[in-house]
């Protein structure tokens, strides 16, 4: 309980900070590019109306009402999964409810780390792109976009390399620049919706309805695509659920959510107010949010921006590794190489997605150049996430007791307000878009190789009876005649359950070449749908020299096998279950337990296997995928013991006979 009450966070104000640096990054660096988007979708500020600019600010504030406040602060964080959130926690709480519900789990993850590419690339170009408002910066580079790109790719490779050293202590400078930067918004709408009262009237949801069908808006619902770019960050927010914890989000909200409607409405009195300015109007690239700053805080504006996109990038990047970690341990991907720099396990760095992560943003700010580019491209991918989170959210509603009727209710609408901001964000799949959708359809393709792969090897697997083989494993291990192969073997098992085990562990002992041991270890990691679980089971079936160990492991603790063998030796040892393996010869004077060997089982598929077409492809793809996934030791955290790898065939299914006949 102990382990479980110190992930739970409690209200404060240093919990208040810590939420404003890390949830609210994506959501608070929106009013960057949002009405800078809109305009240009729109002909400029020169072509909009005062009825355009009211609903435009409308529909930004209700879709950030609806989708942020009611679905995700109000609904989506009461399904936390033991304090945590995200699609992967929200799956492991409702899969009991059907195997089909992993799909929507893995479109929306897959969803979620394609889209998350972009947030660094559209953030970052934006505010730098700001630099073109500084008169120096203008005069010596004018509207040259290579400056930009290559300032932005310098940051960007800045930021990915520090992810190595871990992010302690830039995390603790990011709640308070992210409370400055969010009072800074509030203060600079303040500052200028005294141009037009009128904005206030945006408030009343008839501007928003209106807008979608009024001919000023040239665009038609397809402006939503635009719109949505208000609310992307809200995703992040259910995901970063448990850095926080629930109740620092509910009062950190409405303070956030008030800066960034007063910012929204100040760039919009600033728009009305600038109309008609020809010397506004002939601004190339016009971004009011840099535009509403007054004059000589340019500078001051764009150093303070890039800031915040770092931070925003930084916390995306923090959550995909925290996101592929939970598929990984959810085995929906393959195992990869993860490090913890930082002094928390939630300071976790994977160098692979790490590299994926830098080379994919990088490409997307080389190809698109422009922040406007990007933003075409921005947000497609999000709807689908969400659209998945609301499917699985109307689950875990039905799961806790929540009359149908008002699950159904959530699901339909929110399923169509989230269908009409899909629809309308079809129209980037060509400007764009397609980016977004093809790096989720790679991700998504690799979960559903390694997940059904699962599948056919649990479905087709040949178990053995232990039991059935205890009187040859107990007459191996008296065997006087034959050497000690190692005092400890320890085999890493799919699974064990009751009384069966794959068949291939028992094969090695005895067929593969003669293994005697003073113990023989089984051990399968389970994990759980909780977390921080830390908890083991040991089944010795009634000898004293067999051990089936199960590890019962959270989905964010490390699986250090190694680490926890050493604890349950010594713990069956002090018991009296296991006798003690005095040693000899050993640096450790009076050492009572022995050397390991861990034996990992390597698996080809056969040739004589009989499988599906479509079966075989995709355990094909699962061993090619395997060549270049971090090794199952270094995994498992035993990469300094004794290891030793033997290869089986891997039959699945039938195999296929042959009959040859003797020539005469």
């Amino acid at each position: 309980m102990e382990k479980k009450k110190s992930h739970t966070k409690k209200l404060s104000a240093a919990g208040l900070l810590i939420a404003m640096g890390v949830v609210y990054g994506d959501i608070g660096t929106s009013p960057l590019y949002v009405m800078k988007a809109i305009l240009e979708e729109n002909g400029g500020i020169s072509t909009v109306t005062n009825d355009f600019v009211l609903g435009a600010v409308s529909l930004v504030f209700w879709t950030v009402m609806l989708l942020t406040t009611v679905k995700y602060v109000l609904i989506a964080l009461r399904a936390d999964n033991h304090g945590e959130g995200g699609i992967f926690s929200l799956y492991t709480l409702v899969r009991k409810g059907g195997k089909y519900l992993i799909v929507p789990a893995m479109i929306g993850g897959a969803a979620l780390l394609a889209d998350g590419v972009l947030t660094p690339a559209v953030t970052v170009t934006t505010a730098i792109e700001g630099l073109r408002g500084i008169p120096d910066f203008y005069q010596e580079f004018g509207n040259n976009q290579n400056i930009i790109v290559i300032i932005t790719l310098v940051i960007l490779l800045f930021l990915f390399l520090i992810q190595r050293f871990g992010t302690d202590f830039v995390g603790k400078a990011f709640g308070p620049i992210m409370f400055l930067w969010f009072t800074f918004l509030g203060l600079m709408g303040l500052l200028n919706i005294p141009y037009d009262f009128s904005v206030i009237k945006a408030i009343n949801p008839y501007y928003a309805v209106h807008l979608l069908f009024n001919p000023d808006n040239k665009m038609g619902i397809f402006i939503l695509g635009s719109i949505f770019l208000a609310t992307t960050g809200a995703e992040a927010l259910y995901s970063d659920l448990g850095h926080v914890g629930k109740k620092n989000i509910h009062f950190s909200w409405p303070y956030v959510l008030m800066c960034l409607m007063l910012n929204y409405a100040g760039q919009a009195a600033w728009i009305l107010h600038s109309k008609g300015n020809v010397s506004v109007e002939r601004i190339e690239n016009l971004n009011p949010f840099f535009q509403i700053l007054p004059d000589g805080w340019m500078i001051f504006g764009v150093a303070f921006a890039t800031v915040a996109a770092v931070i925003a990038s930084q916390a995306l990047i923090s959550g995909s590794f925290t996101l592929v970690s939970e598929a990984i341990k959810l085995k929906l991907l393959p195992r990869m190489r993860i490090m913890y720099p930082g002094k928390s396990i939630g300071q976790m760095y994977i160098p692979a997605i790490n590299l994926i992560l830098w080379g994919a943003c990088s490409l997307i700010v080389l190809t698109f150049r422009t922040s406007s580019h990007m933003e075409a491209a921005y947000g497609l991918s999000i709807t689908v996430t969400m659209l998945m989170t609301t499917f699985l959210l109307y689950h875990y509603l039905l799961q806790t007791g929540t009359p149908r009727v008002l699950a159904t209710v959530m699901l339909v609408f929110f399923g169509t307000l989230e269908g009409f901001f899909f629809i309308s964000s079809i129209t980037k799949f060509f400007h764009g878009g397609f980016v977004a959708v093809a790096m989720a359809l790679l991700i998504l393709a690799v979960m559903y190789i390694w997940h059904r792969s699962n599948r056919v090897q649990e479905n087709a697997s040949q178990d053995v009876r232990f039991k059935d083989y205890l009187p040859q494993l107990q007459e191996l291990h008296d065997d006087d005649k034959i050497p000690y192969y190692q005092t400890n073997v320890v085999f890493l098992v799919p699974r064990l359950e009751g009384d069966e085990i794959p068949q291939q562990f028992i094969y090695s002992i005895l067929d593969k070449r003669l293994k005697r041991a003073k113990a023989y270890w089984f051990v399968n990691v389970e994990v759980t749908d909780e977390p921080y679980t830390e908890e083991y089971s040991v089944d010795m079936m009634g000898t004293d020299f067999i051990v089936k160990v199960k590890l019962y492991l959270g989905f964010r603790i490390a699986q250090d096998v190694n680490v926890y063998l050493r604890q349950i030796i010594h713990d069956l040892m002090k018991e009296g279950r296991l006798p003690k393996q005095p040693q000899h010869y050993s640096l450790t004077p009076g050492r009572q337990v022995g050397d390991f060997r861990f034996v990992m089982i390597q698996e080809e598929l056969s040739n004589i296997t009989k499988l599906a077409k479509w079966d075989r492809q995709v355990m094909q793809a699962r061993l090619a995928i395997k060549h270049h996934t971090v090794s199952p030791e270094r995994w498992f955290g035993i990469e300094y013991s004794e290891v030793t790898y033997e290869t089986v065939p891997l039959i699945v299914g039938e195999t296929r006979k042959t009959w040859l006949k003797e020539r005469k």
